[in-house]
């Protein structure tokens, strides 16, 4: 039953809430926004393949700093 909602919803619903977010953040804003996403997302990803390497160098530059 709660999910009857979602069954309604269709383009021109969408639009509407597209076109009220386009007001209340403005374009420039909107593209701001995703290009952070966008970028968060890539840094996720990238530090989901490559966890290990990072806890290498830093106890690499730990050795490095206790002997310097």
């Amino acid at each position: 039953m709660p999910f009857l909602v979602f069954q309604t919803f269709g383009v021109w619903e969408a639009l509407v809430v597209l076109a009220i977010v386009v007001v209340l953040f403005g374009a420039n804003r909107i593209g701001d926004i995703g290009g952070a996403m966008g970028r968060a997302i890539r840094e996720f990803r990238r530090e989901m393949k490559e966890p290990e390497s990072e806890g290498k160098t830093e106890e690499a530059t730990k050795t490095t700093e206790d002997k310097g």
